[in-house]
């Protein structure tokens, strides 16, 4: 059963919907009345279909209702509008299904916040965008992969707002004391804390430079000139490869400043309350598929910071990544045999060495990721010959996107995402290279720019379709932790998100339960993506009380 909801001036109206997507019985119901309303409904287990999820959920969680299915019609909006599996979508174009900014879990949604984010879109609207997105589906070269996609990315929007509501449990304490240590005591603001002073002042000296902000890159780098260093910039890998009595001092300023500025006290005050870390998270919202943030750092969290990651008292932490997901990807999108054979084995690089493709382990990993990110020099250039002797179909998939993307064409995930078209500005630059009278340092910056949109399009369709992969892990992951139910009141809970990383607050009773459940979610969702090829997922699965002791 499809249910439609849509703010309607001062009320909601709420439409079931029959087979054909039309309104079969509509309801208006007051504000104040709406989570109730919604709570009665999901007893008959609809899909819920709005606008956008980030506008609607976060105040019905806030109401102490969850919905368990919708379909997203922004984010649906997004996949098909592109989508070179799609024949056409009748609403393409339209302004208002571009996808909007999640509302901040911060501002402390209320029921009126319905309305604020999607004023122009009504009912009707809602109704109509549904219908033309099902036919859009119907109409496609894949629909059942598409309808996978959308509610994989619909389930994702669920997710993500669930993983704010609830937070990753987080003592501030711990990382009071990190700080301390590492970076002396809180300064006043506008000042620098201790150690970062004291280092400040060391490479000043060093550099005979008394007026040095080391915080300004410009400055810094001229610094670094006038001492006959031979930098181009101040970045760490190049500093690193320099020896002068300043690199040390230097990269240790970079790394606390690091923590400071986006680890500090500020950050703390500002993202972690009640024991708990509640970061802004933007599903799907890089071109690849893969999850943003929009504020908190969510996706950039440093292992110098997850020892202060604690499960509550009585409850542990599963962490689970996904080993080496994107090669296995690889395998399951080309249908490369030898190569699916190998990540059956556990570890699929060591399957390298041991099949003598490469010698070592690194070099193993440093060939798979050449042919995923297209490096043709250095060591992966040299190692990449043995891989397309032994793995040809996967090798021969990559290049291919890398060719169509040399060419400005579109290419497409497993599950129909595809990718942007060349700007505008690229298009121009490779017409005119074509040209007799072009110039030769006009047709060698073409052929760099071609190859380097090449090198985007040879990892679009692997690491978006390794988005996908995650996406249906953590939407049937999600599912699965309602069923094991609750010990004294506590239920599993998905407490963080990273790509291809998950972590479940869970009772200590049920952490063998929700190990299970990981492991079982991630076969499903290969096997919902990639049938009975016979690639294995293979997961890093740790129960521990502190993040930083899962590796």
């Amino acid at each position: 059963m499809d249910v439609a909801l849509a703010p309607a001036g001062e009320d909601v109206e709420v439409a079931v919907l029959d087979d054909e997507g039309r309104p079969a019985g509509l309801t208006r119901v007051g504000r104040s009345g709406l989570a109730e309303h919604v709570a009665r409904l999901e007893e008959r287990s609809p899909r819920w279909v709005w606008a956008d999820t980030a506008a609607v959920h976060p105040l019905l969680l806030a109401h102490g209702v969850r919905v368990a299915r919708c379909h997203d019609l922004r984010m649906s909006h997004a996949v098909l509008a592109r989508s070179a599996y799609v024949r056409g979508l009748a609403s393409a174009g339209d302004a208002r299904w571009a996808a909007r900014e999640a509302v901040p879990e911060e501002s402390e949604p209320t029921l009126l916040d319905v309305g604020a984010a999607e004023p122009e879109v009504d009912l009707v609207d809602v109704v109509a965008e549904h219908r033309a997105q099902q036919d859009a589906v119907a109409g496609s070269l894949h629909p059942a992969r598409l309808r996978l996609l959308l509610a994989a990315e619909s389930a994702g929007a669920l997710a993500g707002v669930e993983l704010t509501h609830v937070g990753l449990p987080f003592d501030a304490a711990e990382h009071e004391r990190l700080l301390a240590r590492l970076l002396g005591a809180r300064p006043l603001p506008g000042q620098r804390p201790p150690a970062l002073e004291a280092l400040a002042v060391q490479v000043r000296e060093v550099l005979e430079a008394p007026a040095l902000n080391p915080d300004s890159g410009p400055d810094l780098l001229q610094a670094l000139r006038r001492a006959g260093l031979d930098v181009s910039s101040t970045r760490q890998w190049e500093l690193a490869r320099v020896e002068h009595p300043v690199v040390g001092p230097l990269l240790e300023y970079k790394k606390l400043a690091r923590l400071h500025g986006a680890n500090g006290w500020s950050w703390l005050s500002a993202w972690v309350a009640d024991g708990r870390f509640r970061p802004g998270y933007i599903p799907s919202g890089v071109v690849t598929g893969r999850w943003a943030a929009r504020g908190g750092g969510a996706l950039q969290l440093p292992k110098q910071v997850r020892a202060a990651v604690v499960a509550e008292e009585g409850s542990v932490l599963v962490v689970a990544d996904a080993a080496q997901l994107e090669p296995r990807v690889l395998a399951a999108v080309a249908r490369d045999e030898a190569m699916a054979a190998a990540s059956r084995r556990g570890d699929l690089y060591q399957a390298l060495v041991d099949d003598r493709v490469v010698d070592t382990r690194a070099h193993a990993k440093v060939a798979m990721l050449g042919a995923l990110y297209g490096a043709t020099s250095g060591e992966s250039g040299r190692l990449l010959p043995r891989l397309q002797r032994s793995y040809p179909a996967a090798t021969a998939y990559v290049e291919a996107a890398a060719r169509a993307g040399e060419a400005g064409e579109v290419v497409t995930t497993w599950l129909g995402r595809s990718s942007p078209t060349p700007p505008e500005a690229w298009a121009e630059a490779q017409q005119w290279a074509a040209q007799p009278e072009a110039d030769p340092d006009d047709r060698r910056t073409a052929r760099t720019q071609a190859r380097e949109w090449g090198r985007f399009t040879r990892n679009f369709v692997v690491q978006g379709t390794a988005a996908e992969w995650a996406l249906c892990w953590l939407a049937d992951l999600r599912r699965s932790l309602v069923v094991l139910g609750e010990v004294d009141g506590r239920a599993a809970r998905l407490v963080y998100f990273l790509h291809d990383e998950v972590i479940v607050e869970a009772p200590a009773a049920l952490s063998g339960a929700v190990e299970d459940a990981v492991r079982a979610s991630a076969a499903r969702a290969g096997r919902l993506l990639f049938g009975s090829f016979p690639v294995d997922f293979a997961l890093d699965v740790r129960t521990v009380v502190r993040y930083s002791d899962a590796g």
